[in-house]
């Protein structure tokens, strides 16, 4: 039997959803945010810029990633970091597209007061998709789909596809799009982090343009999570955590864009992950404070281009073990100068063999003892 899809329903687009399901969790929400925005305003400005260009630039790569599109983190960091006036070491060269995202990103964080129109959506999905095409495909960019195909959410090879979700007719995308963003614009009395995840389930539910929905709906939800903590910058990343339950999030999606327009299941799932996130970024943000801290301690200790490149890397998340090889690698030098590098780190305190073993070792931060 064919299912019946949320914008089919005859209540659409008047959500409604149990508060008694939603209290507890919007209050612990609430309350850790607040506990983060206090740690960060008694940091350094310094400090605060760092940690927001870490949370914007994992919400890039990770929006992204979620679709199936890669990006370089580096040239994602450096984009960021140069539209941020943030001078960082070995700033990178960022490609068309890379610098179309962060600038997509970029204005809805900041200009989180400003009204969305249908004339800024479309300059965010051109940004977005700079060549026209969505991979080998002719795309409409910058303005809704026409097709009078039907706009399907897919899964499974060829010849054994699952429909998931099949969004509204395009003709009705225009009408249903103003009401969205009239919506969006106007004064709710929904709690605003309410707001968000429900705009977010809304724009996946009109799934509006040929391709970057998905995108496209988080950036709006960043939009809003702005807005409502009244802060241009970002120090927690949604989007990461949906990465993370990406699996969950597809299938609540699924869940409640089939059926009537009661949101509670996905609105508590939503308020989790943003928990979650909030947590996991008091976590980074205490790596920031500890890196912050490092540098005043050592700022009198002469250290070259590469040692300070690579004790970044090490505070910033290091994956595997640091080998005098890899040492090298990373600041493309030979062995004998990546040893020279180390044994001088070591020998100013910096840096301790994290174990022993001829060529096999590796080297820590004395200050991660």
């Amino acid at each position: 039997m064919r299912p019946i899809y949320i914008w089919q329903h005859p209540t659409w687009p008047d959500f409604n959803w149990d508060d008694s399901r939603l209290i507890t969790l919007l209050s612990g929400v609430r309350h850790l945010e607040g506990k983060v925005q206090g740690l960060m305003s008694g940091l350094g400005f310094e400090v605060q810029n760092e940690a927001s260009l870490n949370a914007m630039t994992e919400d890039v790569l990770r929006s992204n990633e979620i679709e199936g599109v890669m990006l370089n983190s580096d040239s994602v960091r450096s984009s960021i970091a140069r539209h941020l006036g943030i001078e960082t070491m070995g700033m990178v060269h960022s490609d068309h597209y890379t610098e179309g995202v962060v600038q997509v990103m970029l204005d809805a964080i900041r200009n989180n007061k400003q009204a969305l129109t249908h004339e800024r959506l479309f300059n965010w999905h051109a940004a977005m998709f700079p060549t026209g095409r969505s991979g080998m495909y002719p795309i409409v960019v910058g303005n809704y789909r026409t097709s009078n195909e039907p706009m399907q959410v897919v899964s499974g090879a060829m010849g054994k596809e699952k429909v998931h979700y099949e969004a509204p007719p395009a003709a009705s995308v225009p009408r249903m799009m103003d009401a969205f963003i009239n919506w969006i614009n106007c004064e709710n009395d929904i709690d605003p982090v309410l707001k968000a995840a429900v705009a977010h389930l809304w724009f996946v539910a009109i799934h509006p343009f040929d391709d970057g929905n998905g995108r496209l709906a988080r950036t709006i939800t960043d939009m809003l999570l702005a807005k409502a903590d009244d802060l241009p910058l970002r120090f927690y990343s949604v989007t990461a955590e949906i990465l993370r339950e990406k699996k969950s999030y597809y299938d609540i999606l699924e869940k409640t864009t089939t059926g009537t327009t009661t949101i509670t299941d996905w609105l508590e799932w939503f308020l989790r992950t943003m928990f979650n996130a909030i947590r996991h970024s008091e976590d980074t943000i205490g790596r920031i404070v500890q890196k912050a801290s490092f540098w005043q301690r050592h700022k009198g200790v002469a250290m070259n281009e590469r040692q300070v490149k690579v004790i970044n890397l090490l505070w910033e998340g290091f994956n595997g073990k640091l080998t005098s090889s890899k040492w090298g690698k990373i600041t493309k030098t030979s062995q004998a100068t990546a040893l020279r590098d180390i044994t001088d780190l070591i020998a100013k305190g910096i840096l301790a063999p994290a174990d022993k073993g001829g060529r096999s070792t590796n080297y820590r931060l004395r200050d991660d003892e």
